[in-house]
């Protein structure tokens, strides 16, 4: 029998041949210590080799990426880093990085692109007094070939990649998604409280946007789902977007058929201020809410009617976000869309109309249109196992 468990920030879900099953986490023991506690029945007698874990626990990886040009650098650097699960806080291009802006927070990733391998001399001083000013704790080099040697003698910490453009001019995405994916996982195994976990299973532990992206080929053995579609997991700490590219225009990669988003700061729990903070700097949620019928005082409000707006404002942040009236992320042809199914744990609170509410404000208001996508609620929050072992799921 196949155990499968997926540790999210506010709950710990369950899959075996018994059922699903969630258990909202406590927050005053260790994972495991909990996880003993509530599953401890399921765990009894399963051998290390047939528990299967995925965890979102981390909420992501924060990155920067410092590019050469827009058109190139950082518009393919971009789309491989929300392709491996990243969350992206901000872009420089090269030529502005002696006037650009030091984040305050902690990073884990930079990333540094640009230059084709005929050329050098591109980054000079200029490129260590901006890295020494940033709080990092990863630095990947993807860059011309020519100034490798000048990255490996002045900052031999930095991890030094193939050029993600190659001598074709052809773009190579494996190596950097690769790298950012085994960070992403590495950060979850640094976790001392996930490590933990290792005393239980055998098998990897991957990040849940990874296997719930990994599921999606496989999403009509579940769901009533017509293509094309996207997937919003909403949970506490981050709201995660999987699409297929058949939705974007310019498709610069080609190795999956789906691609993600990593939204670290509209979770509806761990990241609540982040998430009120985005949507009152959006200059249509106070029409939202008037919708709604509350007020922008719901924000200060520690009630059931609160996390149900904050939820069906997470819906509509995603969305804008990812159109083409917003430049900051991958856009999507949400107005092809056939389907958006919700999952994570926003399926056990919000109803179909609650969500459906949202969907045709966001298709009225903002795209102009009369018909909206159809709501598919993943009401039993299974869409992870359909990935979480590569070949097995729990019926």
């Amino acid at each position: 029998m196949k155990l499968l468990i997926d540790v999210g920030s506010t709950y710990i879900k369950t899959a075996s041949a018994h059922g699903l099953s969630q258990h909202f986490r406590d927050f005053s023991r260790p994972i495991h210590e909990d996880l003993r506690a509530k599953c401890g029945e399921l765990l009894h007698g399963v051998p290390k080799e047939d528990i299967y874990i995925c965890s979102s626990a981390n909420g992501g990886l924060s990155t920067l990426i410092i590019g050469l040009t827009h058109s190139f650098s950082l518009k393919y650097a971009k789309n491989i880093a929300y392709n491996a699960g990243i969350n992206i806080i901000d872009t420089v291009l090269y030529k502005d990085i002696a006037h650009a802006p030091v984040p305050g927070d902690v990073l884990d990733v930079v990333i540094l692109v640009g230059g084709i391998d005929s050329v050098g001399e591109v980054f000079d001083q200029k490129l260590l007094t901006y890295l020494h000013s940033l709080n990092y704790a990863n630095l990947v080099y993807v860059g011309t070939a020519q100034d490798a040697p000048f990255i490996r003698a002045n900052l031999p910490h930095a991890v030094l990649l193939p050029n993600i453009i190659d001598e074709r001019l052809h773009i190579q995405e494996e190596p950097l998604k690769t790298t950012l994916t085994n960070l992403y996982q590495a950060d979850i195994m640094g976790k001392e409280e996930i490590k933990e976990l290792y005393a239980i299973t055998a098998n990897q532990i991957y990040p849940t946007p990874y296997i719930v992206n990994r599921a999606l080929p496989r999403i009509g053995e579940q769901l009533e789902v017509v293509d094309p579609f996207i997937v919003l997991d909403i949970g506490g700490a981050t709201t995660d977007i999987h699409y297929s590219k058949d939705l974007i225009s310019e498709r610069l990669l080609t190795d999956n058929a789906y691609d993600r988003l990593v939204f670290k700061k509209l979770g509806v729990y761990k990241s609540k201020e982040s998430l009120i903070h985005a949507a009152k700097q959006n200059e249509y949620v106070y029409e939202l809410l008037s919708t709604l019928d509350v007020t922008e005082k719901i924000f200060e409000e520690q009630s059931e009617k609160a996390l149900h707006v904050l939820m069906q404002l997470s819906i509509f942040l995603v969305l804008y976000k990812t159109s083409k009236f917003h430049q900051g992320y991958v856009t999507l042809g949400l107005e092809r869309l056939e389907s958006i199914v919700l999952t994570g744990g926003i399926t056990k609170v919000l109803s179909q109309e609650e969500c459906e509410s949202i969907l045709h404000f966001f298709y009225k208001k903002i795209l102009g249109l009369h018909h909206a996508p159809a709501v598919v609620l993943d009401t039993h929050y299974a869409i992870w196992t359909l990935g979480i072992t590569g070949e097995h799921h729990v019926d």
